[in-house]
């Protein structure tokens, strides 16, 4: 398993636009990846789960990566991170 906490830069937080692009993006892997904020996590895949933890400028999420392709999409999530949120 691989992880990385991230605190949000972005002033709007993860909004429509980027959460998609990251729901999209987490679709690309055959591994497991949760998102979570606090005491809640969801899957990656999931948009409208994804806009439900309210994540807002400032706010540190942990994302965990689990399966054959972790690698991989550990250095491409997390790069969607920093270059987008």
């Amino acid at each position: 398993m691989q992880q990385f906490n991230y605190t949000i830069k972005d002033e709007i937080g993860l909004h429509a636009r980027p959460a998609g692009k990251l729901s999209t993006l987490c679709k690309n892997f055959v591994s497991e990846i949760i998102i979570k904020k606090n005491d809640k996590e969801v899957n990656g895949t999931k948009l409208m789960m994804l806009m439900s933890l309210g994540i807002k400028n400032g706010d540190t999420v942990t994302v965990e990566i689990s399966g054959s392709d972790e690698e991989k999409a550990y250095r491409e999530i997390k790069a969607f991170f920093e270059e987008n949120l």
